[in-house]
C-alpha cells in the first residue's frame, strides 16, 4: 500500500484521498461459455491491482500507471476513446459509465500500481476498471449501490469500448472471498462461492510469452441460432449444480447438430464439454476429491485443444510435463496435478495446480520450455483471494 500512496504523492504533489485493492483473476473453466448463458469457475488471486485517486479543483483527469512510467489526460467534458490512449481508456470507460448514468463528477488525480501487468491478461484490465469505479463512487460519495456499480462498468464496456460486458470478470473482481472459487451463473446473472479446500497444492499461473495470433474468429460462434440449438440439448436435473445439465445422447446431439458444419459441430460439443466439466469441477470442490477436480480441468483443456482450436504447441508441452509430474501410470485416471490454458480470446497463459514436493520439478520444466522454444516465461504463485476494497488511510 506505501508504494502506491509514494507513487501518488509523486507524482501529484499530494496525497491520496482514496485506495482501492482489487484482484487479478484466473478463469479455471467454462470462460468461452457466456454466450450459451452457461458457467464459468473462476478464482480471484493475491497478485492484485491499486487504484489510488484524489480530486482535482478543475475538470481535468489525469492518470499515471507507474509499472509502464505512462501518463494520460482527459477532461470530464469531454471523455473521448483514443486508440493511442490504450490502457487509459479503461479508466475512461468508468468515467464516461458514471457520466451517462447522469452522475456528477469532477476532475481526479488517478494511479494504477499493479503487481502484474496488463499484457499478460489475468483480469487486470477488468481490476482497473472496478478499483475505478469503487474509487470513483467512495471518493465523490455517490448513491450508487453495488447492482448500479455494476450497470455503470457494463455502460463503460458496451458504449465506450464497444465491447462485451463479462459479468465473469465483474463478479471476480468485486465479490470473491477467499479461499472460495467463484462460480458465475450467465442464465441467472448471479454468483456462488465454492470452498477451495486443497491446501497441500501450490498453485501457479505462467505466462508463456508466446506472441498473441488470431487462429479463428470467436465471435462467429457466438449466433442466436447456435444458441437455439444448445438450449434444445439441456434436460433439467435438479441433483446437479445450477439444476440443468446437457443430455449425453450421442444419437441426439448428432441429430440437432446435424444442420451445422462439422467444425461448428464440434465447436458446440466443447461448449457443452465446458459445461460438464464445470459441473464436475464443483462436485469435486465441494467433496474435497482433487481427483475429481483435476481430471475435469484436464478433460476441459482437452476441449480447448481439441474441439475448440484454442491451444498451442507451447502450452501443450508445458501441461504434458504437468501431468508427468507423477510417474505412476496408475495415477493417470486419479490425477495428483492438473493445469489449463486460460483466457478468453486466444491467451498465452495457464494455470497448473501441482503438490508441493512437485514445485522445483515443475519451475525446472519451465527452464527447459525456454531453452526449447525461446520464450522467457513469467510464472507466479498464487491463492484464493477476496474480492475488491477499500484501504483503510491513516
Amino acid at each position: 500500500m506505501k508504494s502506491i500512496i509514494d507513487a501518488h504523492e509523486l507524482e501529484y504533489e499530494e496525497k491520496p484521498e482514496v485506495v482501492i485493492k482489487t484482484p487479478g483473476r484466473v478463469h479455471l473453466i467454462g470462460e468461452h461459455s457466456w454466450f450459451f448463458k452457461d458457467k464459468t469457475l473462476s478464482m480471484a488471486m493475491n497478485l492484485s491491482v491499486y487504484i489510488s485517486i484524489s480530486k482535482r479543483d478543475d475538470s481535468g483527469l489525469k492518470f499515471y500507471f507507474h509499472q509502464i512510467n505512462d501518463r494520460k489526460k482527459a477532461n470530464i467534458s469531454s471523455v473521448k476513446f483514443k486508440k493511442e490512449d490504450k490502457w487509459a481508456n479503461a479508466v475512461k470507460a468508468i468515467v464516461y459509465g458514471y457520466l451517462s448514468g447522469g452522475y456528477s463528477l469532477k476532475g481526479m488525480n488517478i494511479t494504477i500500481y499493479s503487481e502484474i501487468l496488463p499484457s499478460a491478461g489475468f483480469g487486470v484490465t477488468t481490476a482497473i476498471k472496478v478499483g475505478v469505479a469503487l474509487g470513483i463512487r467512495k471518493l465523490l460519495d455517490l448513491h450508487c449501490n453495488d447492482a448500479q456499480l455494476l450497470q455503470v462498468i457494463e455502460r463503460g464496456n458496451r458504449r465506450f469500448l464497444q465491447s462485451n460486458n463479462y459479468i465473469a470478470d465483474n463478479f471476480a473482481a468485486l465479490f470473491s472471498k477467499k479461499d472460495n472459487l467463484i462460480i458465475t451463473d450467465h442464465s441467472k446473472n448471479t454468483w456462488g462461492y465454492v470452498p477451495y479446500s486443497f491446501n497441500d497444492k501450490k498453485i501457479f499461473i505462467t505466462d508463456l510469452k508466446v506472441p498473441r495470433i488470431s487462429i479463428w474468429n470467436e465471435e462467429s460462434l457466438f449466433e442466436p441460432q447456435y444458441a437455439l440449438l444448445l438450449g434444445d440439448l439441456r434436460e433439467t436435473k435438479n441433483k446437479v449444480f445450477g439444476g440443468w445439465q446437457y443430455i449425453n445422447d450421442v444419437t441426439d446431439i448428432n441429430e440437432v447438430l446435424s444442420v451445422v458444419s462439422e467444425d461448428i459441430r464440434r465447436k458446440l460439443l466443447c461448449i457443452m464439454r465446458e459445461h460438464g466439466d464445470v459441473i464436475d469441477a464443483v462436485d469435486g470442490l465441494e467433496k474435497n476429491d482433487f481427483f475429481k477436480f483435476a481430471r475435469s480441468v484436464n478433460h476441459s483443456h482437452e476441449s480447448m485443444r481439441d474441439y475448440y482450436d484454442l491451444s498451442c504447441p507451447e502450452i501443450d508441452w508445458i501441461l504434458k510435463r504437468v501431468n508427468e509430474l507423477e510417474p505412476n501410470l496408475e495415477m493417470i485416471s486419479n490425477p495428483v496435478s492438473c493445469g489449463r490454458i486460460t483466457g478468453k480470446g486466444f491467451a498465452r497463459c495457464l494455470y497448473a495446480i501441482i503438490r508441493e514436493c512437485d514445485v522445483e520439478k515443475f519451475k525446472s520444466k519451465l527452464v527447459e520450455y525456454e531453452k526449447i522454444f525461446g520464450f522467457t516465461p513469467e510464472c507466479y504463485e498464487i491463492e484464493p483471494s477476496d474480492g475488491a476494497s477499500e484501504i483503510v488511510l491513516q
